[in-house]
C-alpha cells in the first residue's frame, strides 16, 4: 500500500465517521460541526485527485460560508429537539432503504461490474494532464457554456435558500425598538423644537 493510498482510506474513514456524526448527534451544534469536518476531508480526497479548485470551493463557500450560515440558524432558532426526535422511528424503515440503495451502487462501482463498464467507455485510466494544464480554466469554460442553464438555476435556488434563512430568523421583539422612515420623514419642527424665551443676562 503507497501513501497514496493511506492518505485516502483515512480521509475516507474520517468522511465517513463524520457523515454517521452528522445524523447520530443529539445536538444540533455538534451536528454542523460535524458536517463542516466531513467537507474538510472531502476536500483532501479532491485534492489527491488533482481537483484543486473544487477542493478549495468546498472549504471556501461550504466550510466558510454556508456552514456559519447554518450553524448561525441552528442557534438563533429554538429548535426542540426532543420533538424532532419523536418521529425517528418512523422514519428509520426509510433511511435503511436509501441507506441500502447507496451501499449498493458502491458496491457495484468498486466490485467486479463496475470497472468493466468503466473500461468499456475508457474512463479505467486516470487522465494525465501537463504541468501548465489549469482546471479552473476548464472548468469556467464548461460551466459557462455548455451547463450555463443550469448555473443559473442554482444561482436562483441559493438566493431563495438565503431569502428563507433571514426569514427564519427574523423576529420581532416587543422589547427592542425600530425605526420607522416613513414616520420620520413626516415629523414637523414643533414636534421636536421648542423655543424657550428668557431675559438676557449681564456678565460682570
Amino acid at each position: 500500500m503507497t501513501i497514496t493510498d493511506f492518505l485516502f482510506f483515512a480521509f475516507a474513514t474520517v468522511v465517513i465517521g463524520s457523515a454517521l456524526g452528522v445524523v447520530s448527534s443529539k445536538n444540533p451544534v455538534h451536528s454542523v460541526l460535524f458536517l463542516v469536518l466531513t467537507f474538510f476531508s472531502s476536500a483532501a480526497i479532491w485534492l489527491m485527485l488533482e481537483a484543486e479548485f473544487l477542493a478549495i470551493a468546498l472549504v471556501l463557500v461550504y466550510v466558510g460560508a454556508v456552514m456559519v450560515l447554518f450553524l448561525f440558524v441552528v442557534m438563533m432558532l429554538d429548535i426542540n429537539v426532543a420533538k424532532m426526535r419523536e418521529g425517528f422511528v418512523s422514519y428509520l424503515p426509510a433511511g435503511l432503504l436509501f441507506a441500502l440503495l447507496m451501499l449498493g451502487v458502491m458496491v457495484w462501482v468498486v466490485g467486479p461490474v463496475g470497472p468493466d463498464v468503466m473500461a468499456t467507455a475508457g474512463l479505467d485510466k486516470a487522465v494525465r494532464h501537463a504541468a501548465d494544464y489549469s482546471n479552473t480554466e476548464a472548468l469556467g469554460e464548461i460551466l459557462y457554456t455548455d451547463y450555463v442553464l443550469a448555473f443559473e438555476i442554482a444561482a436562483v435556488i441559493l438566493l431563495v435558500a438565503i431569502v428563507a434563512a433571514i426569514t427564519l430568523t427574523l423576529r420581532r421583539r416587543p422589547t427592542t425598538k425600530y425605526q420607522t422612515p416613513g414616520k420620520q420623514i413626516q415629523v414637523k419642527r414643533n414636534d421636536r423644537l421648542k423655543i424657550i424665551k428668557s431675559d438676557a443676562e449681564v456678565l460682570k
